[in-house]
């Protein structure tokens, strides 16, 4: 054969390879069309929330208990609860820890893979495809080809695969359910981290400013005492005191003295935690953070809605719920494994000496369905027992999560409650110390009284009004823990994450405007700082 006709040949063989991997593919995409509307049906369970589950109870969905108590309000917890105390520096170290917390980064970042996750789920429902090729020198048996003997020699192929996977049981598609539920249950983990780091901010900086109030309480019933130290030397410079009353003075005064290290400790591990949650060194804290010196209050009642609002914002219930529909569609998954593997495939290529590669004489195609079953007696029953195991134990988490949310707002509106009516009966005390240490200090200073009563009434001044400031922190801490176990505080951040796909420079990520501001927020505190 002439050159001319080889490569006539040669191109007629091309023409003919590419009209066949056309055909083949549109072989392939017509019949999985063709197929799809009537792909079967979806072994295993469909999920819908169980009725006996704990959630639908009518105890669960009734008022919380003591939302009837004046220091509550039954309106609906606000998104941005922090903001009820009306404090700037806190709203900012609120602002600064979300965009900074390395525990939110964490979770965020488990939320990029769940996403993902679900994303890979998806793409293999549809078409699979490959290509392939190979050179190989080859001695093929001669048996095989009923010959007595066939000449080793060099051969190459190349070519594709595509295929179709049938779902006729449902297997992609419970799989592609499972990852999204998982993916919810991974966003609901977000939103209670969010929420814990906010929740442990406000905390850290209220125990700060708790801390630093009870220290100037302390060091004001130390110069109270050293007045009265004063007086006594005084008196008995003049001939109207004794030695012993003196003793006694210095002895409460250093009794006093003793609890001011203390304090200063509170404040420190305060200022340290709140540090670490904003992922910053402590001498790097805002210095109005470091320096508050008044406890921050909610002027009005703490809202704290209903039982059924209680479970339907708290993310660890929802977290919870997801995990039981991931496990139910997990049940689907597991069946269909049972039944047989249906897809629609194609190949097409060339096979034979290199020299010959894309000739008519070298292209081979085929088409048609592959059936793979792998009975089940390999412990395959068992994954679906398994699974049914499983969802099972979801569904008893579900319950004790839903038990446990309520324990939680319950024992928290309680000590809140409690807690409170002592503070106020301890502030009531304290009033009437400090008029009972007023009065005997003036009969004392006139000689109608003597030191030892003046001294019991400042001693007792000074323990109640360490223990009414005690309480007062106490109380400030309660809240907090109050509006952590009504589950409030990740709404700012998911108005548009309950839709699919969220991006990472959505008001999920600390990157954007929460990060700017908080920026720009160091900045000006390293400039005050510098000043200062």
């Amino acid at each position: 054969m002439n050159a001319g006709g080889a490569h006539r040949h040669t191109q007629a063989g091309r023409a003919f390879a590419r009209a066949l991997t056309v055909r083949a593919v549109w072989v392939v995409l017509c019949v999985a069309l063709c197929v799809a509307p009537f792909a079967g049906c979806t072994v295993g369970p469909n999920y819908s929330l169980p009725k006996d589950a704990l959630v639908n109870a009518k105890f669960a969905n009734a008022p919380i208990d003591g939302a009837s108590d004046p220091l509550v309000t039954q309106q609906p917890v606000p998104p941005n609860w922090w903001r009820l105390y009306d404090d700037p520096v806190l709203n900012s170290l609120v602002e600064d820890a979300l965009a900074e917390n390395r525990d939110l980064k964490v979770a965020l970042a488990n939320l990029a893979a769940s996403r993902a996750e679900v994303q890979f789920a998806r793409e293999q429902d549809g078409f699979s495809g490959d290509v392939e090729s190979s050179v190989q020198y080859t001695q093929l048996s001669p048996q095989q080809f009923l010959t007595n003997k066939i000449t080793p020699g060099t051969f190459a192929d190349i070519g594709f695969n595509v295929s179709y996977e049938l779902d006729l049981f449902g297997k992609l598609r419970r799989g592609v359910e499972a990852a999204k539920a998982d993916d919810d249950s991974v966003e609901a983990a977000l939103d209670l981290a969010r929420i814990t780091v906010v929740a442990d901010v406000v905390r850290s900086y209220v125990e700060n400013c708790a801390a630093a109030e009870e220290l100037a309480i302390a060091q004001h019933s130390l110069a109270l005492e050293r007045e009265r130290v004063d007086v006594s030397r005084r008196l008995l410079q003049a001939g109207r005191g004794n030695q012993p009353d003196v003793t006694r003075g210095l002895t409460q005064q250093d009794t006093i003295s003793a609890e001011i290290p203390r304090f200063l400790l509170r404040q420190r591990v305060a200022q340290y935690r709140l540090a670490t949650l904003l992922a910053r060194a402590p001498e790097d804290l805002p210095v109005d953070a470091k320096n508050c010196t008044k406890l921050p209050q909610i002027g009005q009642p703490v809202p704290v809605g209903d039982g059924a609002a209680l479970l339907k914002r708290r993310p660890d219930v929802r977290e919870a719920e997801r995990k039981l529909a991931a496990s139910t569609a997990n049940i689907g998954v597991a069946t269909a494994a049972l039944y047989p593997t249906i897809s629609i495939g194609a190949s097409a290529g060339f096979t034979g000496f290199p020299k010959d590669i894309g000739t008519a004489e070298t292209a081979r195609y085929s088409i048609g369905p592959l059936i793979s079953w792998v009975f089940p007696v390999n412990g395959q029953r068992a994954k679906v027992h398994q699974a049914e195991a499983l969802t099972a134990a979801s569904l008893a988490h579900f319950d004790s999560v839903v038990l446990n949310a309520l324990r939680e707002t319950q024992s928290a509106l309680a000590t809140y409650s409690e807690d409170t009516a002592r503070w106020q009966a301890l502030q009531t005390a304290a009033q009437s110390a400090q008029k009972s240490a007023d009065e005997t200090h003036q009969l004392y200073l006139s000689g109608r009284e003597s030191f030892i009563s003046d001294l019991d009434a400042t001693r007792t001044l000074t323990s109640v009004d360490a223990q009414a400031a005690a309480a007062r922190s106490i109380v400030a801490v309660d809240r907090v823990n109050l509006f952590l176990a009504l589950g409030g505080g990740w709404e700012e951040a998911a108005p548009e994450g309950r839709q699919e796909g969220v991006q990472e420079g959505s008001l999920r990520s600390p990157k954007g405007a929460a990060q700017q501001a908080a920026q720009k927020r160091r900045q000006e505190n390293a400039a005050q700082s510098a000043r200062e």
